[in-house]
């Protein structure tokens, strides 16, 4: 159990200490943008192997709650939106993306996606994560999926700070045309919602998650029908 705990504190560690800290900027000095990009996927997907690895090989003990059959239906649902993120997002660019700082050049573009969130693939994994915690009870699926509940919500803010650091005055309007928590700035008036603009990504949305569903078993261990 305690294994799971520490991986994933490793994660979290290693994730903001190299991306969101002076470290960051010291590196790149030494080794350059590209061997920095290379050495922190290196780390990042180290880690995420090892926090995944434990989790598999941890057993189910000790409960922080039992979970209820009745609310096995928030996951299921839940997960939808949450593949359109992760699949939708790559549709528009986004300057939130690795080296999509350029496309702030020609102004902000919020199509698509980016008038629901800026942030569709930390938003998938904050999702992912949470509608799994509460079906799964065990402390083994409380600090697996509460490590990528931190890392995705902690995430946005810094990546936030970040870009708005790195981007200067080309950051003020792309922010204030979207936000960060989903739905956001629509509900404030400051986006629209656009139905024609979200038919392609939730149609690639919805197969994958028809994908994901059908392969879980194999994929996690877990059945889910």
């Amino acid at each position: 159990m305690y294994e799971v705990f520490v991986a994933g504190l490793i994660l979290l560690i290693t994730h903001f200490g190299l991306s969101s800290t002076p470290l960051r900027g010291a590196l790149v000095r030494m080794i350059g943008e590209r061997g920095f990009q290379g050495l922190y996927s290196l780390v990042a997907f180290g880690a995420i192997a090892l926090v995944i690895w434990t989790w598999r090989e941890a057993p189910r003990l000790e409960y922080a709650w039992f979970s209820d059959p009745a609310l096995y239906w928030i996951p299921k649902v839940v997960m939808v939106l949450a593949m359109i993120f992760l699949l939708g997002g790559f549709l528009v660019p986004n300057p939130t993306q690795v080296g999509g700082e350029k496309i702030l050049d020609k102004g902000a573009d919020t199509r698509g996606l980016l008038r629901i969130t800026r942030h569709p693939f930390l938003w998938s994994v904050i999702l992912w994560s949470l509608s799994h915690i509460v079906v799964n009870g065990d402390y083994v699926s409380v600090y697996f999926f509460g490590t990528f509940l931190l890392l995705g919500g902690i995430g946005t803010v810094l990546l936030d700070r970040k870009k708005a650091q790195s981007l200067g005055d080309k950051w003020p309007p792309f922010a204030a045309a979207t936000s960060n928590v989903p739905f956001a700035a629509i509900l404030s008036g400051r986006n629209r919602f656009v139905p024609s603009e979200l038919w392609l990504p939730t149609l690639i949305g919805t197969a994958g998650y028809a994908l994901v569903y059908f392969l879980h078993e194999w994929v996690s261990g877990v059945p889910i029908f």
